[in-house]
């Protein structure tokens, strides 16, 4: 059976379609839950999601992501956001919401999402939350990655990526076999723009400024859990884990 948006199943691979069959079966009896992560860059965010994305079968909401998901498939927010992006304009909260509003009612949200890099602001949280209400749900649990500026300078000055794959090194913590080199394929690696010492600045002073209030909203509410993301990721899997279970 085919549907015009989407793959025919007689098409796909009986090994994938039983490996997705199990999935779901695994899912099943897992507990809704609804997260957000919050952390300044390279605070380990990214690292622990597919973790928490595969051990709670929860879908991953990147605000980027989704936008220009609903821009590509030109859903009438899609339509509304690229037209707000053409004029250099900042695509507005209520469109961003709305567009993850959309986002959560596909399959694979049903056991829950976790949103990353949302929400900023004190007002987005606010608006998140009214529009979670209106569906008869709520955020369940905000992960605080908690760690220092000048920790996070060393953890992303080193940082080096491969384009094409987007596997990631760093010159300390995990190094590629041969400096400046991916070890699969001996393609250059590059530094990301937003990877110096600069950016990372103006980055992390507007963290502090817009999105710290975020936690201090959520906290009132009792559902913040403040991880040590100073520490190994292993360790802080282990925290994570603690915390959800």
């Amino acid at each position: 059976m085919a549907s015009s948006s989407s793959v025919n199943l007689e098409d796909v691979p009986s090994e994938s379609l039983m490996t997705e069959l199990l999935r779901r079966m695994k899912c099943a009896t897992k507990p809704e839950k609804r997260l957000i992560l919050i952390g300044p860059p390279g605070s380990g965010k990214g690292t622990q999601s597919p973790m928490i994305k595969d051990e709670y079968c929860l879908c991953h909401l990147a605000t980027g992501d989704m936008l220009r998901a609903a821009v590509a498939a030109k859903t009438p927010l899609g339509v509304k956001a690229k037209e707000a992006m053409d004029k250099g304009e900042l695509v507005s909260d209520e469109l961003v919401v709305g567009i993850i509003d959309e986002a959560m009612k596909k399959p694979s949200c049903q056991k829950g999402f976790i949103l990353d890099g949302f929400p900023r602001t004190v007002g987005q949280a606010q608006m998140l939350d009214e529009m979670l209400e209106k569906q008869g749900v709520k955020i369940d649990k905000v992960l605080d990655f908690a760690i220092d500026d000048s920790i996070l300078e060393e953890r992303i000055t080193g940082r080096w990526i491969h384009p094409a794959s987007g596997r990631s090194y760093h010159t300390k913590f995990a190094p590629p076999k041969v400096p400046g080199v991916d070890d699969v394929t001996g393609e250059p690696l590059i530094q990301r723009k937003d990877d110096t010492a600069a950016v990372l600045k103006s980055r992390l002073d507007a963290f502090h400024k817009q999105t710290e209030p975020v936690i201090d909203y959520y906290w009132k509410k009792g559902i913040v859990a403040k991880l040590h993301a100073e520490k190994s990721p292993k360790e802080v899997t282990e925290e994570v884990q603690k915390v959800l279970s």
